[in-house]
Formats: structure tokens, sequence, C-alpha cells
């Protein structure tokens, strides 16, 4: 059997306030032409459709466009809800649309109800794991600790029972939306982590033939059965390196797992550069950027005047202009944002409480500190799933 693994869409979201529908429109009609030309016998999007809960009229439009074509070509498509998507917004009219051979899994409670599809070898049952959010979910597991861990782990278990009860040599596939140990983030997804803990362990998904992830924007191979396809186009200039693709994966009659990555159209190459201003606008090496969009952080010791203006002369497609004057790390200068940069929000807390009282939290203050902003976290998920 032959998957097609996509997924973060982000379907609604813009770069730098440019607008990025034409260009997630375009990757939708490559998707079809992929699905058609790759003899595809599924499609799996493992989460995130949609950038928000509520997403622009003009997106929906577009997804109602992709459900149309996928289905117009007879080939299945299972998806799942992503923690960017409201589940229950995705998930409204998903018995009439699984008529039509696309399948949305967005409730918890079906983890352990796949999809049956079957080929020349016999049945792939395809199992939706939707974005777990633990606090919101852990009743529905009978799990005591809210942990992605645990949540992820318990529905992994609904999923191997259920696959007990099936023909012997039925194979499997899971799609999951979650950040799995040995994944690199980029600075585009939205933090997920619950306890101080965002990544599980791999070994979570153990029993399947394939896993396919979504989250992490960046194409990757955890394992050869646990792949994350990343998104089809860029959402931050940490991004730079990237490659956007799809992964195309052969599943063979005993479970074997071969892949190859599948192109997606970029309506632009991105470009980080660093320097001073004279130094971005007289150097020949950086020609090859002046159609690129560019994060331009200029190093000048004094801000020279007009910078943007002047950027755009040899870069019309600067969207970003950082300063970041060489400084020594102790130099009273140094930007508050600098000295917070890759530093997480319990630390910034704690460092705050530091400062405060002249010593930082014991173990117990961490924890209502953590606590706090779990609390928060999931205070804004529901709010936001509710409007």
């Amino acid at each position: 059997m032959r998957l097609l693994h996509t997924s973060d869409w982000h379907l609604g979201r813009s770069f730098h306030r440019v607008d990025m529908l034409g260009a997630q429109a375009a990757f939708v009609t490559h998707l079809v032409t992929t699905v058609r030309e790759h003899a595809v016998d599924a499609v799996v999007v493992a989460g995130d459709v949609y950038d928000r809960a509520v997403p622009p009229l003009a997106a929906v439009e577009l997804f109602d466009d992709a459900l149309h074509r996928l289905a117009g070509l007879g080939v299945p498509t299972v998806m799942i809800s992503g923690n960017h998507d409201s589940a229950r917004r995705l998930g409204v009219g998903a018995g009439l649309i699984g008529r039509a051979g696309i399948h949305l899994r967005t409730e918890p409670s079906a983890c352990g109800t796949p999809v049956v599809l079957a080929d020349t070898f016999g049945d792939v049952a395809l199992y939706g794991l939707p974005y777990l959010e633990p606090a919101l979910v852990k009743g529905e597991f009978g799990v005591a600790k809210a942990g992605h861990e645990t949540v992820l782990a318990a529905a992994m278990e609904r999923v191997r029972a259920d696959l007990a009860t099936r023909p012997a040599g039925t194979r499997s596939v899971v799609l999951a939306h979650a950040f799995v140990t040995g994944g690199e983030p980029s600075d585009s997804e939205r933090d997920i982590t619950v306890g101080g803990v965002a990544a599980v362990p791999a070994g979570v998904f153990d029993g399947v033939d394939y896993v396919a992830l979504g989250h992490l924007h960046g194409c990757q191979t955890l394992t050869d059965r646990i792949r994350y396809s990343g998104s089809p186009l860029p959402y931050s200039f940490s991004e730079t390196a990237h490659r956007k693709t799809m992964w195309l994966v052969d599943l063979g009659a005993d479970g074997s797992v071969t892949a190859e990555r599948v192109d997606c159209p970029v309506p632009r190459a991105l470009a980080r550069l660093r320097g001073t201003l004279e130094e971005l606008l007289a150097d020949p090496e950086l020609t090859r950027h002046e159609d690129a969009w560019v994060e331009a952080t200029l190093t000048d010791a004094v801000r020279p005047a007009d910078p943007m203006a002047r950027l755009l002369e040899r870069f019309p497609h600067t969207l970003s202009l950082a300063f970041d004057p060489e400084r020594a790390p102790d130099d009273p200068e140094v930007s508050y944002a600098k000295r917070l940069a890759g530093r997480s929000d319990q630390q910034i807390a704690e460092d705050f409480v530091a400062h405060v009282r002249g010593a930082g939290p014991d173990t117990s203050e961490q924890g209502v500190l953590r606590d706090a902003f779990d609390a928060a976290r999931v205070d804004e998920t529901v709010r936001e799933a509710a409007r």
C-alpha cells in the first residue's frame, strides 16, 4: 500500500504579514497531482490542518476545495486534528464526509477504532490519534497524571488491543500529533509543554508498522518507521534550512517500510543575513539571496539611518529587521530580548523570583510555578476551542 504522509498545513497562516493562502492553494494542487501521478492508495494528514481554532473563511474554503478534490480522485484520506485545530469544529460532519472516503479523526475516544483499507496483501488498519491535551483527556483514558507520555501510552494501548483482535498479518499505521524525543523543533510550533516536559519517547509507538507524525515543521526520520513530514511551507525564518516535502511511503506485505521525499512548491527561498548594514549591501556573496524572503540582523554599533529602506533596495523581499550590536555578554546594553533568548517561561519566572528575593524557588515552589503555567496554557486552549 502506498501512503502519502503530510501534516501541518496551517491553512490561514501568514508569514511575517505575507498572505500565504495562494501558496497554500498551490500546495493543495501539488498534493492532488502527487496522489494521481504516483498512484497513491491513501493520504494521511497528521494534524494542524488549520492555523487556529476559528480559521478565516478563505482558509475554510480552501480546505473544502481540498476535500472535494481528494474525494474526486477516489483515494481514501485519513486526517487528525492538531493542537492548532479546534477538534470539535474540524470534526463537524465527519460521519457524512466519511462516506466520501475522507475520514476525520478528532475524538480521543475513537483512538482504538481504525479506518481499515485493503490491498492485494490484506488489511491495513489506520488509527488516528488526534492531538491529546493531557489535562482535558486524562479522564477519558483513566490516567492519574496529566502528561503527554501517559495519555499517548494509554491511547496506544487501545490501538494495540484493537490490533490484537484483527486477522493475523493485518498491517498498522498510526497518525499522531506530538513532540517525540529526537525530533528537531523550530520557532513556528506552538509550545505544548506540560509539567516541564514536551517530548514523549518513541517507544510509546512500539507495535505498529508506521507512525505518521505531525507537529514539528521540519521533515525528519526518527526511525525507519517513525517520521515527521513537516509543514509543506515555511512559517518562520528558523526553517531556512528546511527542505519542504511530503513522505511517499510504501508499506510492504510484511509491514516493511520504504519511503522517499516528494518536494513541495515553495514560493520563495528564505535567507537569514547577519552583519553591518554596509556589509550586507556590498557583499557579492549575498547576490543569490536578492530574490529571497530575508531576515536581516544588523550588528552595527550605532543604529544606521533608514536601514530598512536601504536594505529593500538590494533585497526587495526583506520581511524582518533586527539589531544585535556586537557586545560582551555582561554589557548592560545587551537587550532584554537577547538575555531571554532560548529560555522557557518557567526559567524566566524562576530567575525573576531569584532577582526579587535573592534566592531561587525551592522544589515545591518550582512545582507551583509549573502548575500555574500548565493551567494558563490549558485555559487558553479551552477558551480558544469554545469561541
